[in-house]
């Protein structure tokens, strides 16, 4: 049984691969709309660092996963830790199942198909048996009031979403807007494993 003082801290880990540095600066940005809630802490790995760090990750109650959209899918550096997830988590006992997970990607285009990024992290995360949450927030700048400043400007439903312009550094990419989509989705999913966790223990306790 979890006791009140373990529950204090609730470990978000925030596990990412970036090509060119825009997807680094989302994954920045949901690191601190984790850092918002009260009882939540993050732990932020490039896709490189997770590998050494199976444990660090088994210890964490929720995972997200972010990566740039490559030819219509997650980059082949995050694949690869994909993959070695299967020995790491499946074979050697580092379980993720039950694990709260979320996801965001960026590309150089509006659509870029992002969303079949943010489906094979959903599917990555169903086949550890993990639990998804989405990103929560209704599409936006989509009629003459809009703006591009609106969080969820590009509209998508399952994860957040950024655009970068390919011939900006990511010192200007992705816009603010994007990055605020980015910091809510940390935000959302810290929320929600804290809510999580904590029922979890009301009912092993009763």
């Amino acid at each position: 049984m979890r006791n009140h003082e373990t529950m204090q801290t609730i470990r978000i880990a925030i596990v990412y691969h970036s090509g060119y540095g825009h997807t680094r600066r989302q994954a920045e940005a949901v690191t601190c709309g984790v850092q918002q809630v009260e009882g939540a802490e993050a732990l932020l790995l490039s896709v490189e660092e997770a590998q050494t760090r199976w444990g660090d990750l088994a210890s964490a109650e929720a995972i997200i996963f972010g990566a740039p959209t490559y030819n219509g899918g997650p980059s082949a550096q995050f694949k690869a830790f994909e993959d070695a997830s299967s020995h790491a988590v499946m074979t050697k006992g580092f379980g993720w199942k039950d694990k709260l997970a979320a996801g965001f990607t960026n590309s150089g285009s509006r659509s870029g198909d992002k969303l079949a990024t943010l489906i094979q992290f959903a599917l990555f995360a169903a086949q550890h048996g993990m639990h998804w949450v989405n990103l929560g927030l209704p599409p936006a700048n989509h009629s003459s009031t809009g703006s591009e400043a609106e969080m969820n400007r590009l509209g998508f439903w399952l994860g957040a979403a950024a655009q970068s312009n390919t011939d900006q550094g990511p010192d200007l990419a992705p816009p603010e807007a994007d990055l605020a989509t980015a910091r809510h989705l940390g935000c959302r999913v810290a929320e929600a494993t804290v809510q999580f966790v904590r029922g979890r223990v009301l009912v092993e306790a009763s």
